[in-house]
C-alpha cells in the first residue's frame, strides 16, 4: 500500500528519471553477465590452445585452429550483444508503453472533464490521476469550476433581476413614448394653429398698413410733413418690411416664385428711396451712386426684395449714428456685385450672423430671422455671399449672375 502511494505521487520528471535508471541498471547487469561469460570462454579457449599440442600439426595449422577459435568467440560475442540489445529494447518499449498509457489516461481524464464541464457542474476525482503534476492541475481545475459555477449562479440571479428591471424600463419607455406621441400630436396641432394664425394675421395686416401709407401720402400732398409724421411713416415701413418677411415665410412652400428680368440698378434705387425716411429717423444716410450702365439679372422679384430689404434694414439697425451706408453696384466678370457697408460694431463671428435667432448684441430688438431668410434664398438661387468686418467698415456683399452671361 505504501509502495502504491509512492508511485501515485510521482511526477512526470521523476518517472522519466526512474525509467532511465531502470534501463541503465538492466544494461549494467546484462553487460556484467556478458563480460563475465566472455571472459570465461576466452580463458578456456586460451587454456585449451596451449595444452593441445600435436606433433603432426605444423605451426600454420596451429595458427588456423586458433583463428577459428577466435572467430567462433567473436560470433558468440556479436550474438550476445545483439541479444542484449533486443532485450534492452523490449524492456524500454515496455516501460515506455506503460508510461504513455498512464500519461494518456490522465490526459483523457482531463479531456473528458473539459468536454463535460460545458454541460454539467462536475469535478475531477484526484484518485483517477496517476501523476502528481496532473493532481496539482486537478486542484486548480476543480477550483476554477467551483468559481465559474459560483459566478454562473450569481449571473443567473443578476439576469433575473435585469429581466425584471428591463421589463419595468420597457413599460416606462412605452409610457414615455405614449406621452411623446400625445405631445407630438399636440405640437403638430399647435403648429398648424400657429401657421393658420400667422397666415390670417399677415393677410389682415396688409390692408391697414396700405391704408396708413396711402393716408400719409395723401396727407403730405396737402400738408407739410412734420417730424412726428416722419416717425410714423418710418415705423410703418419697418412694419411693412417685417410683414413682407412673414408673408414670404408663410407662402414660400405653397406657391412658386417665377423669375423675371430685373434692372437691378433701378430696383436698388427704389428700395433705397423707400427706406430713406427710416434711415434719416436713425440719423443715417445712404451714399449710393448708380452705375452708368443698366445691369440686368434673371431673378424673382419677391426673393430679391427680401435680400435687399433685410440687408438695408440690418444696416440701418447696426450702423452708428451720423454715419453713412455705402451702397455699391458694379459688374465683376459675369456677376453683378451688390455691396452695402457702414461703420458699425465689429462682427466677431461672421459665419454665425446668418444663423436663426443669432444676435451678437443681445439688447437689440428682433429675432435674427431676417439674415437667415437671406441666406436661405441665396443658397437656393446660387448667390454668393461675403461678409467682412473690421474697425473701419462692416460690409455685406452679394454676387448675382448677370442676365445673358
Amino acid at each position: 500500500m505504501k509502495i502504491k502511494t509512492i508511485f501515485q505521487n510521482l511526477t512526470i520528471k521523476q518517472t522519466n528519471i526512474f525509467i532511465v535508471l531502470v534501463i541503465f541498471l538492466f544494461t549494467m547487469v546484462f553487460v556484467g553477465l556478458l563480460v563475465e561469460e566472455m571472459y570465461k570462454d576466452y580463458e578456456l579457449a586460451l587454456e585449451q590452445s596451449s595444452l593441445i599440442k600435436d606433433d603432426n600439426l605444423s605451426d600454420i595449422d596451429i595458427f588456423k585452429n586458433r583463428q577459428k577459435t577466435l572467430k567462433s568467440l567473436l560470433v558468440k560475442t556479436v550474438l550476445a550483444i545483439v541479444t542484449l540489445s533486443f532485450i534492452l529494447f523490449a524492456i524500454f518499449l515496455g516501460l515506455n508503453n506503460l508510461y504513455n498509457r498512464l500519461l494518456n489516461r490522465d490526459m483523457q481524464t482531463f479531456l473528458d472533464f473539459f468536454e463535460q464541464a460545458v454541460h454539467n457542474d462536475q469535478v475531477i476525482n484526484p484518485r483517477l490521476i496517476f501523476f502528481k503534476d496532473f493532481k496539482v492541475m486537478v486542484g486548480y481545475a476543480n477550483k476554477m469550476v467551483s468559481k465559474i459555477n459560483e459566478q454562473k449562479y450569481r449571473l443567473k440571479e443578476l439576469n433575473i433581476g435585469l429581466e425584471e428591471r428591463v421589463e419595468q424600463k420597457t413599460a416606462d419607455l412605452l409610457q414615455i413614448n405614449e406621452n411623446l406621441q400625445k405631445e407630438k400630436v399636440f405640437s403638430q396641432d399647435l403648429l398648424k394653429a400657429q401657421k393658420k394664425f400667422l397666415k390670417y394675421a399677415v393677410h389682415e395686416t396688409n390692408t391697414p398698413l396700405s391704408v396708413i401709407l396711402t393716408s400719409i401720402e395723401l396727407y403730405v400732398m396737402k400738408h407739410p410733413k412734420d417730424r412726428q409724421l416722419s416717425k410714423i411713416e418710418a415705423a410703418v415701413k419697418n412694419i411693412f418690411s417685417i410683414y413682407d418677411d412673414l408673408s414670404y415665410l408663410v407662402k414660400k412652400d405653397q406657391i412658386e416664385y417665377p423669375k423675371i428680368v430685373i434692372n437691378i440698378k433701378n430696383y436698388l434705387s427704389s428700395r433705397i428711396d423707400f427706406f430713406r425716411e427710416v434711415a434719416e429717423m436713425s440719423r443715417i444716410k445712404f451714399k449710393y451712386t448708380p452705375p452708368m450702365d443698366d445691369l440686368h439679372i434673371y431673378f424673382n422679384e419677391t426673393k430679391l426684395q427680401r435680400i435687399v430689404d433685410n440687408t438695408i434694414t440690418n444696416a440701418i439697425k447696426y450702423t452708428m449714428p451720423n454715419e453713412e451706408v455705402h451702397v455699391n453696384l458694379s459688374k465683376v466678370g459675369i456677376y453683378v456685385e451688390l455691396s452695402m457697408g457702414s461703420k458699425a460694431k465689429i462682427i466677431k463671428d461672421t459665419g454665425k450672423v446668418f444663423d436663426a435667432y443669432y444676435r451678437e448684441e443681445k439688447d437689440r430688438e428682433g429675432f435674427g430671422l431676417g439674415l437667415r431668410l437671406v441666406r436661405t434664398i441665396c443658397d437656393e438661387e446660387g448667390v454668393e455671399i461675403e461678409v467682412s468686418s473690421d474697425d473701419s467698415l462692416t460690409t455685406f456683399s452679394y454676387k448675382f449672375k448677370m442676365m445673358g452671361d
